[in-house]
């Protein structure tokens, strides 16, 4: 239905703008302004101003702006017809006619939702009935409680194929009606219908106002109904085919809940599936939402932006932590790419291996998945890691090939100015990633240890500079790798030190490739969540992909050369045993490079070598003198 840009200004002038929003705002006259305390986000202090003059509102701390169609639309959860429907006769104006069209598919429209709840109503009375006691069993062991089962309309779809269209032909919907809902089929050998989820969960799928539009349903386990070995395994979930109501790709599970948590502030969250969100959202994530059987689309991802108030719009995208889950985190990101725009983005999330957010809650608790919220990391950070980890970049042309990827892939985002941001990135990156390499190799050609200037004290609060150690396999490097593991190992069982030895750890430089990826993902984990306990660190650090390291680090072995890194040390001993580690990098460093002072001199007895090994025998006996 078409709406002339003429109806909408009278319709804007006959109203008083301030009469509307407060009607459902208290408002405070402020001079020739009205003002509010938002109710689009959370806040304390009023941001929000209406201005009748100029017939717009706009806050000021989410961005919200709009006239008073736009404000009735979004506080009362309407669409732009609707809006216009409900303040037209406020107005003393009527809606312009609709089409015979207009009128038919309205009708249809309005029918259908009737049938939805009277179908949403009748699988949760099949719930409750004595004869599925075996379903209402299932939902108890996957923790759901009535209020649970009450607020997202659980229900469950018998097996008897005949009884839903049954049932909605006695309430007077027409076969034309359920044939087009999609909640039944038609047979092709008796032209009978029959329901299309059957034995089964059912999840309705509301729309963003509420009403139910689709249904997914899951099928019951096996120790509740074994599978015929003469039948092929039925899909775990099935979900309800696009209708003139539903279209799968532009909708989210959780929608009507997540859109109130987006105004209160709190975090969208992408999972896989309805379970999931229902876990979330009794744990307190009422920000989690779900694809309906497909993978993340563009439509959706807009769906997610719309749905942030304010300026910054950065959702949630959490995935499984195996091969699977990248796989689909690297596919998301290419479909969020293109559509990229200034504070329009997404973080990724990865949960630990063989976990999801519903049994990963019921374990370990909402504590675990917050911190796998905190420490999701930004979408570049992502794309540089899939594009970087378990490559080699020591040539010219692994290098170039590193480059032009990342090019060809920032040329597919449409806006210029973050297309630019993310080239720019490279430039750092890549700069930061080839010196380290490059730093390396010098290194490892002169046998170079740590170098001088590392710091002279040597306890928790010590300065640091970079501290290169020789790649040879050696037993000197064999020992300093030793010293690396036990950093890593007492700052895996006690996160609290990391404050305190920030600057040092971020000193490291480990010629181990997987070690020093473990630490600089430990530096940005603490930096970002400061308090982290123990389990969640490391459960974190696992979903990442660091199951081997993190084994090998906390062996029998490790705990015979550090003692004082075991989680039950003292903080003290821990405390001083970082310190002794530290110590043994320098003092080893220091020998080092006498060694190579020394051979240097023995080739080229000059002043300026002889100078040198003066230099750092005075040092030596400068920091002896300390000690």
């Amino acid at each position: 239905m078409s709406i002339s840009p003429r109806f909408m200004q009278e319709l804007r002038d006959r109203l008083s703008l301030s009469e509307i929003i407060g009607r459902r705002v208290k408002l405070v006259r402020a001079g020739h302004e009205y003002k509010a305390c938002c109710p689009f986000h959370g806040e304390k202090s009023p941001s929000f101003y209406v201005n009748d003059d100029k017939q717009f509102f706009h806050c000021f701390g989410c961005g919200a702006h709009g006239d008073a169609v736009g404000f009735v639309m979004r506080h009362d959860n309407l669409s732009f017809i609707e809006a216009i429907e409900a303040l037209a006769p406020q107005a003393g104006l009527e809606v312009p006619r609709q089409t015979r069209e207009d009128v038919e598919h309205a009708k249809q429209e309005k029918d259908l939702h009737a049938l939805m709840a009277a179908t949403t109503k009748w699988f949760q009375d099949q719930l409750h009935s004595p004869a599925h006691r075996d379903a209402l069993q299932y939902v108890r062991e996957r923790g759901l409680p009535d209020d649970v089962l009450s607020a997202f309309s659980v229900g469950f779809a018998p097996a008897d194929g005949g009884a839903l269209p049954k049932f909605l032909r006695e309430q007077g919907f027409s076969e034309k009606q359920i044939l087009d809902s999609g909640v039944a089929r038609k047979s092709t050998r008796n032209n009978d219908l029959y329901a299309f989820f059957r034995d089964r969960v059912i999840f309705p799928v509301p729309d963003r106002r509420g009403r139910v539009v689709a249904f997914g349903g899951r099928v019951l386990p096996e120790h509740l109904r074994p599978i015929d070995p003469s039948q092929s395994k039925p899909p775990k979930y099935i979900n309800s085919s696009d209708s003139p109501l539903f279209h799968k790709g532009r909708m989210l599970f959780g929608e009507p809940h997540a859109r109130q948590a987006a105004i209160d502030g709190k975090p969208l969250i992408v999972v896989e599936g309805y379970l999931d969100v229902i876990a979330c959202w009794r744990a307190g994530f009422t920000g989690a939402v779900a694809p309906l059987g497909t993978a993340l689309t563009e439509d959706q991802i807009a769906v997610l932006w719309k749905m942030i108030p304010g300026d910054m719009k950065v959702p949630v995208l959490c995935f499984d932590g195996d091969n699977a889950g990248r796989r689909a985190a690297a596919r998301a990101c290419e479909r969020i790419l293109p559509h990229l725009k200034p504070d329009h983005s997404a973080r990724i999330a990865f949960l630990p291996e063989g976990e999801d957010p519903d049994s990963l809650i019921q374990t370990k608790g909402a504590v675990a998945f917050q911190t796998i919220i905190d420490t999701a990391m930004p979408l570049a950070d992502f794309i540089w890691m899939s594009q970087t980890e378990g490559r080699s970049f020591n040539t010219p042309e692994e290098r170039a090939g590193l480059e032009r990827t990342w090019l060809d892939e920032t040329a597919r985002i449409v806006d210029k100015a973050v297309q630019d941001q993310y080239r720019k990135l490279l430039l750092k990156k890549s700069s930061n990633l080839f010196w380290e390499l490059d730093r390396a190799k010098q290194n490892a050609s002169r046998g170079a240890g740590m170098g001088r200037g590392f710091g002279r004290d040597m306890g928790p609060k010590a300065k640091g500079r970079k501290i290169d150690l020789p790649p040879l396999r050696s037993p000197v490097v064999e020992k300093e790798r030793r010293a690396h593991s036990i950093l890593l190992l007492i700052l895996l069982n006690h996160p609290w030190l990391f404050e305190e030895v920030e600057e040092q750890f971020g000193a490291l430089s480990m010629t181990d490739s997987r070690l020093d990826s473990l630490r600089q993902m430990m530096i940005r984990t603490l930096s970002e969540a400061p308090n982290l306990e123990k389990t969640p660190f490391y459960d974190h650090l696992s979903a990442y992909g660091f199951d081997k390291e993190l084994q090998n680090l906390a062996s029998d072995t490790m705990y015979v050369h550090a003692g004082f890194a075991r989680p039950s040390a003292e903080r003290q001993d821990v405390r001083e045993g970082w310190a002794e580690t530290i110590r043994s990098l320098y003092d080893q460093a220091e020998r080092q490079e006498l060694r190579v002072a020394g051979q240097t001199l023995a080739g080229d007895f000059s002043t300026e070598n002889e100078q040198r090994i003066l230099a750092l025998h005075q040092a030596r006996q400068d920091q002896d003198g300390q000690g």
